[in-house]
């Protein structure tokens, strides 16, 4: 769990500086738009961070299915709805913003 902590310490940093970046007076919606990109087109993890995270909750969903009690789904089923959700809902809606803000950065 130390591991786990601190990695999700280390990501939240991470997107704590993200958020100050969005935050700034100075930032216009070219730059808006290829951040929006970068968490969702990012070729290191393929896939952008999205994907990533995505990836993380399939994972867990996996592992749910072996340790469940029942077998029943109770657990990994909504893991797998929230992978789902994750990249198609977050991450087309991601892509949308930044087309509508900059649609001449698509690529």
């Amino acid at each position: 769990m130390e591991r786990v902590r601190a990695a999700v310490c280390i990501a939240s940093f991470a997107l704590q500086q993200i958020e100050d970046d969005l935050s700034a007076d100075d930032i216009d919606q070219e730059e808006l738009a290829a951040i929006l990109r970068e968490l969702i087109e990012d070729t290191d993890p393929p896939g952008g961070f999205i994907a990533a995270l995505a990836q993380l909750v399939t994972v867990a969903a996996r592992r749910a299915e072996q340790i469940e009690p029942d077998r029943d789904g109770d657990a990994s089923c909504p893991l797998h709805e929230a992978a789902a959700l994750i990249t198609d809902n977050a991450g087309m809606r991601l892509i949308w913003a930044a087309r509508a803000l900059y649609p001449q950065g698509d690529s």
